[in-house]
């Protein structure tokens, strides 16, 4: 169960992180020259990550800082569960849930979206990394 008081802002990074799709050796060389693939994992275990460095890994993964400060894995599950298996937010109405998409294709369609971002951003890494070369 999640402490609501306190998050702990590395474990919220790296279950972001892993949703994402992103590897730490990523975020190593989007932070600089100082951070390896070590340093990343450290900072999973800090209880606190300091505002500055928190903006900065929100904006390697292209998320709100916020929404990793205060990432609820329970929460994300259980809005989840709620919209797709719930029909008790239908009340009085009728109980079959009409959508006008497929969930499933829409969470495959932001998948592959984000999936072709990592590897542009993958593809500018390489290429940088080349010209210091």
């Amino acid at each position: 169960m999640s402490n609501t008081n306190h998050p702990h802002h590395g474990k919220n990074f790296k279950r972001m992180r892993e949703i994402l799709g992103v590897k730490q050796e990523t975020v190593a060389l989007e932070l600089g020259e100082d951070w390896d693939q070590k340093k990343v994992s450290r900072l999973e275990e800090k209880e606190t990550i300091p505002d500055d460095l928190m903006d900065q890994i929100a904006k390697i993964l292209n998320v709100p800082a916020d929404a990793i400060k205060n990432f609820d894995e329970e929460k994300v599950v259980n809005i989840i569960t709620n919209t797709f298996h719930d029909n008790s937010t239908n009340q009085g109405f009728n109980n079959h849930c009409t959508l006008n998409f497929n969930p499933i294709e829409k969470l495959v369609e932001v998948y592959d979206a984000l999936l072709k971002e990592k590897d542009e951003k993958a593809a500018l890494l390489e290429r940088l990394l080349n010209e210091k070369k």
